[in-house]
């Protein structure tokens, strides 16, 4: 397994829709290994495959608390099938924009299809933070961010000083 580096906004790479995966195979679970290797090196809870470069519909979750043995769920091709009519607000961070979090309003509930690191057609009922997680990733593969759900001037600074960032850290930049 392996650490992958993190795309990164203002990287137009984000805002790709991911392709679905044809095959279930060997590279693509050594993906999923690596996408899991990442995330818990970052720190975080979810990772979608286009933050790590691949635009393929894929994505990794575990919410085990850190006294909690590892818990992954690998999601292919994962489709959100029914959204919950009741709402609830958690404060969403993104290992794509780093050091930022907002409060995002999404369904409290949903149930989501998808293929099992085995292959095998799954289905989930997803509340609470689970729920949150799976919505947030999902967007990932349709080329939207967490901040998408916040209001457009926040977003505007958010991105304002994600560029600022950017050209700040490019090649041949003088640092003082």
């Amino acid at each position: 397994m392996s650490i992958k580096p993190l795309i990164i906004l203002p990287d137009p790479i984000l805002r790709q829709v991911s392709k679905p995966v044809e095959r279930v195979d060997g590279d693509l679970r050594k993906l999923a290994d690596d996408m899991l290797e990442t995330m818990y090196d970052a720190p975080g809870i979810g990772l979608a495959a286009i933050q790590v470069g691949e635009p393929r519909r894929l994505l990794v979750i575990d919410l085990a608390k850190e006294d909690e043995p590892p818990a992954p769920h690998v999601f292919i091709n994962p489709e959100i099938l029914e959204s919950s009519e009741q709402r609830s607000v958690y404060e969403e961070g993104c290992l794509s924009i780093p050091d930022y979090y907002a409060e995002v309003e999404r369904p409290a509930a949903v149930r989501v299809k998808y293929l099992d690191r085995d292959g095998k057609l799954q289905e989930m009922q997803a509340e609470g933070l689970m729920a949150t997680c799976l919505q947030h990733e999902i967007d990932h593969l349709n080329g939207v961010l967490f901040i998408d759900h916040i209001s457009k001037l926040k977003r505007d600074m958010v991105v304002k000083k994600f560029k600022k960032l950017a050209k700040d850290k490019a090649p041949g930049k003088m640092v003082g």
